[in-house]
């Protein structure tokens, strides 16, 4: 497990005094303001962010010491980071998305699948995409109860129950 989890992205500028539209992967948007500092990835850079209002895909905020839409541009795609000890327990049923990149997938018989080499939400809920050694490409799966039935961190690898293929 990581000991930083990434919970927003700078999307860009907006507007005209150095505020940025800000990305939130947090499951309530609006908890990312209020975590304190945020980090670059390599720990580097904090981020002090007070969001404004919300806008198009996101949010936005204002960084402490960004004043112009040029600096503000300048932070374009930049990830931002907590430590894993500010973020909230889960229920044993749900997980940071971090924690399940890198774990095997095997199938209910044991095989290994692959590993899981992303989790993606495009607002119908977590799909995980699996490096497959059967198939030729990745497989994109829903996250569900149904199709991942055990997540074991400890051991480093999740179930999957494939569906059916159908002709």
């Amino acid at each position: 497990m990581t000991d930083r989890i990434c919970i927003g992205a700078i999307a860009g500028a907006f507007g005209i005094a150095g505020e940025v539209r800000l990305k939130s992967f947090c499951s309530q948007p609006e908890d990312i303001g209020s975590y304190g500092p945020l980090y670059s990835e390599d720990g580097s850079r904090q981020f002090r962010v007070t969001l404004i209002r919300p806008v198009a895909g996101g949010y936005g905020a204002r960084i402490s010491g960004v004043t112009t839409r040029e600096e503000a541009e300048a932070l374009r795609g930049t990830s931002l980071f907590i430590d894993r000890a500010r973020l909230p327990s889960l229920p044993d049923d749900e997980f940071y998305h971090a924690d399940l990149i890198g774990l095997d997938a095997v199938d209910t018989g044991g095989e290994l699948l692959g590993k899981v080499m992303a989790v993606h939400n495009h607002g119908a809920g977590d799909i995980i995409e699996i490096s497959s050694t059967r198939h030729k490409s990745a497989l994109l799966l829903p996250f569900t109860k149904l199709i991942v039935p055990n997540v074991d961190l400890a051991a480093g690898r999740l179930i999957v129950d494939l569906p059916e293929e159908t002709d």
